[in-house]
């Protein structure tokens, strides 16, 4: 179970990350990492999403050396066989809704925004249901990973990513908010910020 949590996390990174900045690159030449590297609220964000997918990452490379989830503050109530069964069901979904999700988007997916950019609003298929399914992906893809391994080491992630993203969904509402005007305002008002 510690290999294939180290593989899903390598998969998802080389999925949701690595694949589509590289498919934008070479399909429109874009280059989709625009999270800033400066003191705004936007590249705190960006900051400590990096830092928790790489304390993320490391987690997982710990367990696979030999460590047990015992030595991460585990958490006896919620290990249950099929309580891990769940979670390794939504990590498995959530991939494929945030893979779905990303690809509906095509030349308009992004790794934050750039405030002098005016985007795409894609209102079609997964994003007909939500404003942010990726987001909304990726918090079930860290709840399943805190229900397949129930200690405060995931906790902690779960936890931290809720807040990270609760923020980064607003400032890029914000953000379309501004630069689309009218017709971004219609959109929210009929399309849910998750479900």
């Amino acid at each position: 179970m510690k290999a294939l949590l180290l593989v899903y996390v390598l998969a998802f990174l080389l999925v949701t990350f690595v694949w589509p900045t590289w498919r934008l690159w070479r399909l429109h030449g874009i280059n989709g990492l625009v999270l800033p590297r400066d003191d705004s609220a936007h590249g705190l964000i960006g900051m400590w999403f990096k830092g928790l997918m790489a304390g993320t990452l490391v987690f997982a490379i710990l367990l696979v050396s030999g460590l047990s989830p015992a030595h991460f503050g585990p958490l006896p109530w919620a290990m249950q066989d099929v309580v891990q069964k769940a979670g390794c069901v939504l990590l498995l979904l959530s991939l494929g809704w945030i893979t779905r999700a990303q690809y509906q988007m095509g030349r308009s997916w992004r790794i934050g925004f750039k405030d002098d950019e005016i985007p795409d609003l894609v209102s079609s298929g997964l994003f007909a249901r939500s404003r942010n399914p990726i987001f909304l992906g990726m918090r079930v893809t860290l709840f399943g990973l805190f229900l397949v391994i129930p200690c405060a080491v995931t906790l902690a992630i779960f936890a931290l990513s809720e807040a990270l993203i609760a923020i980064q969904v607003r400032l890029e509402e914000a953000h379309l908010s501004k630069s689309l005007g009218d017709k971004y305002l219609a959109y929210a008002a009929v399309t849910p910020r998750w479900l």
